[in-house]
């Protein structure tokens, strides 16, 4: 989390255990939850990561930062745009006619996150990492800037995140989309200082809305036939 190492991984702890119990649950009662069930743990490694920009800045460690940025921004700018319409893309049933939109999006998501993870890996020079308001940035570079605006990127970006479970054939998935879009609004009206870790802090809190949803096995109501 963007305020300190310590809340980073106590974040990460209760993430990655719930994340864990509720992926060994989704095995269990339908492998379709499984990629779901696995965000919350993802998002826990996600905010180990940033845990150790922390002790790199604290500690004047450029290289301590500079591992645990590129983890950081792995799941940020890489992974995140791919697994949300991926999983939806698995959960959505197989005659629906959106199933391939969802696919297609995973496709564009791969194609996208490459455009703005590779760059940093090739260039340490572009991982900039900032203490602003006794927050972490990572705003000041990103590759896709010389290609086009940053509002741009952005929207792309909110659109692979948010659309797919707005278009899903089931009403807890539009809920969970409600529920980013919920994330998206507080992090650009409060917290443009540290947007992207901010936004990441409160999009790994928002998983938990899918621990609900595979708990009390949502799904099963809309289409029995497959999770019955």
């Amino acid at each position: 989390m963007c305020l300190s190492a310590q809340v980073s991984f106590a974040a990460s702890v209760f993430l990655v255990g719930g994340g864990t119990a509720i992926s060994i649950v989704a095995w269990r009662r339908n492998k379709r939850y499984l990629p779901l069930a696995l965000m919350p743990l993802f998002a826990g490694l996600q905010q180990f990561t940033e845990g150790f920009v922390w002790v790199g800045m604290n500690g004047s460690d450029p290289l301590t930062v500079l591992w645990g940025a590129m983890g950081f921004i792995f799941f940020t700018w890489f992974m995140w745009p791919i697994w949300v319409p991926f999983s939806v893309y698995v959960l959505e049933p197989d005659d629906s006619p959106r199933k391939r939109l969802f696919r297609l999006m995973a496709l564009i998501g791969l194609a996208f996150g490459l455009l703005l993870y590779i760059p940093h890996g090739l260039n340490s020079s572009m991982v900039v990492v900032e203490i602003n308001n006794q927050s972490l940035a990572y705003e000041k570079s990103m590759w896709l800037d010389f290609m086009m605006p940053r509002w741009l990127t952005n929207t792309i970006y909110v659109t692979l995140i948010t659309l797919p479970p707005a278009l899903s054939h089931y009403k807890h998935m539009r809920h969970f989309a409600l529920t980013l879009v919920a994330v998206i609004v507080v992090d650009i009206a409060f917290l443009q200082f540290a947007y992207i870790s901010f936004f990441c802090l409160l999009a790994g809190l928002a998983t938990l809305h899918l621990v609900y949803i595979i708990l009390t096995n949502k799904c099963a109501r809309e289409c029995p036939e497959l999770f019955a």
